[in-house]
């Protein structure tokens, strides 16, 4: 290959992947505080396994929360209703281990300060209508549709459990073709072929037809992608039953697919204080808006914090060679536009809502809805008349 001709692979999980299914529990949670407190103080886990959801963490609010009636809902509306799976909303034990936000914590929040140290990251590129790294949305777009033709018993044999994977080929750092795009799902007995218990080739061929061919580019694919489907043969058990899940263990699924840096921290169970989460949003924001304005192809932006400080410790802007302005001049412009002090993120985005179960699942960026205002583009003309 050329320089920059490469393959990059990005994954992502349906809602009924455990890991997934820990993290709308959690969001759950929260949404559930915030519809009655929005000045909740929220940092929920799940943990799932065979026939256990287990949530634990801090909260601080003085709304009820009927903590079991919430999970059994959310398990039951994922999908898991057939005791044949081994894992359902009706049978599975509910410990609940949640306390209370330590004072120490809340002295610096309450007075407007970030609930927390850390590094936080936003990235945008002009790749697709999203401004999103295309393996990635790709992949969202793949696990979303399969679970939507599952709700619909439109492939009536599909389980709950399932992950998608997309390579593209990228030519002179940008998206070429398909490479190749990988399913695996949780199956029923009904797919499967009875002599060669295997999933039969028919169902597989009914899968590529109905989910994977509609959602890619028709321009995208070629004679030479290869479609993977189920490729050990079968997965009928799935879900909390064959692998526990725990809320925050898909960073890279929720973000960009690897294809930019992380911080380290997750978003699923926390409020906005938390600015490992507002703060992404926000810097995701800031990136979308700066490529929106046409200032840059591809952007990261690097917000840090210190626990109980209003104001950012740094903000760095990397345009990777796309931008004819200077790195300099567009953090100017990024002070002077944006409001980046947790208080600012909360109001800019309006984050002080039930807004974060949807976000649970197929990625908390290139989204559409009213949960994602993070998403806006709505700084961008005036960036770019500032710039100019």
């Amino acid at each position: 290959m050329a320089h920059g001709d490469y393959l990059f692979t990005s994954e992502s999980v349906t809602e009924g992947h455990p890991d997934k299914l820990a993290d709308q529990i959690s969001d759950g949670v929260l949404d559930a505080a915030l519809a009655k407190d929005p000045k909740a103080r929220v940092a929920c886990e799940t943990f799932v396994s065979v026939g256990l959801v287990l949530v634990g963490g801090e909260i601080t609010t003085e709304a009820y929360i009927d903590i079991n009636s919430l999970v059994r809902d959310i398990v039951h509306d994922v999908g898991y209703v057939d005791p044949h799976g081994g894992f359902t909303w009706d049978s599975c034990s509910i410990l609940n281990a949640i306390g209370t936000q330590s004072p120490d914590i809340a002295m610096g929040v309450d007075v407007g300060g970030a609930g927390d140290q850390g590094l936080m990251i936003g990235y945008a590129v002009r790749e697709t209508p999203e401004l999103m790294p295309m393996p990635i949305q790709l992949a969202h777009k793949l696990s979303y549709k399969l679970a939507r033709v599952r709700h619909t018993n439109k492939l009536d044999w599909l389980g709950p459990d399932g992950k998608s994977q997309v390579t593209i080929e990228y030519r002179d750092h940008k998206p070429y073709r398909i490479d190749s795009v990988l399913i695996s799902t949780q199956h029923t007995e009904a797919a499967l072929d009875r002599k060669k218990k295997k999933m039969a080739k028919a169902r597989i061929d009914e899968l590529i037809e109905t989910v994977v061919k509609p959602v890619l580019p028709r321009k995208m694919v070629d004679n030479k992608t290869r479609y993977l489907v189920n490729p050990t043969g079968r997965f009928i058990v799935g879900g909390p039953q064959s692998d526990a899940g725990v809320t925050g263990r898909k960073i890279i699924v929720d973000t960009y697919g690897g294809r930019a840096a992380h911080g380290g921290g997750a978003f699923s169970g926390k409020d906005p204080t938390k600015v490992d989460r507002s703060a992404c949003y926000m810097a995701r924001y800031i990136a979308k808006n700066l490529v929106a304005a046409g200032l840059a192809d591809e952007c990261t932006v690097q917000l840090a914090y210190a626990i109980g400080v209003k104001e950012p410790m740094s903000l760095m802007i990397d345009t990777h060679g796309t931008s004819n302005h200077t790195p300099a001049k567009l953090v100017k412009l990024v002070r002077k536009h944006f409001d980046m002090t947790p208080k600012g993120i909360i109001e800019t985005l309006d984050l002080l809502r039930p807004i974060y179960r949807p976000t649970a699942a197929y990625g908390h960026f290139g989204r559409t809805g009213d949960s994602f205002t993070w998403e806006r583009t709505d700084k961008a003309d005036h960036l770019r008349e500032d710039a100019n």
